[in-house]
């Protein structure tokens, strides 16, 4: 049987890299093995294939992307980078910091880096070039800033991993907010930085009166409290992490009318939307679930976490080959895909260590995050690159600094736990 699962594992890796849809290699690498076992009834490959998508906590993730659809057509965006150019204008690297800390206060009403990604290339890069930025600079701080939209909640990786490894969603997006901060602080730096050396001006050097913080503070702080009234409302036992998708959904809809944007014709365009990003996502799901039923099956996650324990003493150490794998396997495979494969064999084995689920859960995801951004599949890189006219190898060279950020700041995520989990403590 050991054969069958090889057998089905690289069928499923050679499809993935061959470009066919993930659903589809997931399910082609699966079939294999119900195939040519004749001691299983093929029946079971569709009962779990359905069964798969009909977790109450999956209903999630079609709520929060409606939510974010919705946001997009309401005018929160414009209302949004209004109120951090206000934040940031005086900062060295102008536009720029307006660009990090736009990622990092939309991750809180979209939950989808990509649609961040691409709202931010079409509306921010043309404006960065005319202040002098270059292309390359504008397109990797585009894409870089966007990384943080999954770690801020509502973010859908974090309510898909807390689906796969039975951890509170509502834990993990507390964990986001603070994990979020900190890399947007961190990479506000490094623009700061980069920005002095370069000679990027300050978007204004005189102070804002309070005339201007009047036209520009009131109409955001609406939008800004979703974050709010979801956290608070999972910690207070009001709503469940699946019914606070159902919240923002109203509170998107209530936003749209009051500002007089939503139109009955964008609340039509906003369900089609939903209803193809929520059936991109449920079909891996679906297919995901066989495979990992067959790992299971085959006590494979078992005998790994076996494995690993009596080979590695040191948690700390399998932490670092955790983030070694994650990050090549992340420059080839979609992070949504490999969660749903791998969550089930390396949870366990963290559980073994000793090592806080959320902790984990969040460095996962982080390491994610930067598969996005690493070539040569890197999405959140191709997106913004197709939208701005950057040629791949000026993204690449630009993206240095931020790489070793990132990578410094996924130390901080593995080693110093407080950062993870420190203010999951505090609040539960």
């Amino acid at each position: 049987m050991n054969f069958l699962i090889i057998l089905s594992a690289v069928t499923m890796l050679l499809l993935l890299f061959l470009k066919v849809p993930v659903f589809i290699s997931i399910l082609g690498g699966s079939i294999l093995y119900f195939v040519f076992n004749p001691g299983i009834n093929q029946i079971v490959f569709a009962q779990h294939a359905i069964t798969g998508a009909e977790s109450i906590s999956l209903l999630a993730v079609p709520f929060f992307v409606c939510a974010g659809t919705f946001m997009n057509y309401t005018g929160v965006t414009r209302r949004i980078m209004d109120f951090c150019s206000v934040i940031t204008g005086r900062m060295t690297g102008g536009l720029a910091q307006v660009n990090v800390l736009l990622s990092t206060l939309m991750g809180g009403l979209s939950g989808s880096n990509l649609a961040d990604a691409a709202m931010e290339a079409k509306m921010l890069v043309p404006e960065m070039e005319e202040k002098g930025f270059s292309k390359a600079f504008s397109t990797v701080v585009t894409a870089t800033s966007s990384m943080i939209t999954p770690l801020i909640p509502p973010g859908i990786a974090m309510i898909l991993y807390g689906c796969i490894a039975n951890v509170s969603i509502g834990k993990l997006f507390v964990s986001g907010v603070g994990v979020g901060f900190f890399l947007c602080v961190t990479m506000m730096m490094l623009v700061s930085w980069l920005s002095k050396r370069r000679g990027y001006a300050p978007l204004r050097t005189t102070r804002m009166t309070a005339k201007d913080y009047k036209k520009v503070v009131p109409p955001a702080i609406a939008p800004l409290c979703l974050p709010v009234i979801i956290i608070g409302g999972i910690r207070l036992g009001i709503f469940t992490a699946t019914e606070a998708g159902a919240v923002a959904i109203i509170y998107a809809i209530i936003l749209g009318f009051g500002y007089k944007d939503l139109k009955v014709k964008n609340l039509i365009i906003g369900l089609k939307e939903t209803a193809a990003t929520t059936a991109s996502i449920m079909l891996i799901v679906a297919s995901a679930t066989v495979f990992s039923w067959v790992l299971t099956k085959e006590r494979i996650p078992q005998q790994l976490t076996e494995w690993i324990v009596a080979s590695i003493k040191s948690k700390y150490v399998f932490l670092m080959i955790v983030n070694v794998f994650l990050l090549l396997v992340g420059m080839f495979i979609e992070g949504n895909a490999s969660m749903i494969v791998l969550v089930p064999l390396l949870a366990p084995i963290a559980a073994a260590y000793g090592i806080d689920e959320i902790h984990f859960a969040m460095m996962y995801i982080f390491n994610n995050a930067i598969g996005a951004l690493s070539p040569p599949m890197g999405t959140l890189m191709f997106v913004t690159c197709s939208i701005t006219g950057c040629k791949t190898k000026d993204f690449i060279k630009e993206a240095v600094p931020f790489y070793i950020l990132l990578f410094f700041d996924l130390l901080m995520f593995t080693f110093v736990p407080v950062f993870t989990t420190g203010l999951v403590s505090l609040i539960y």
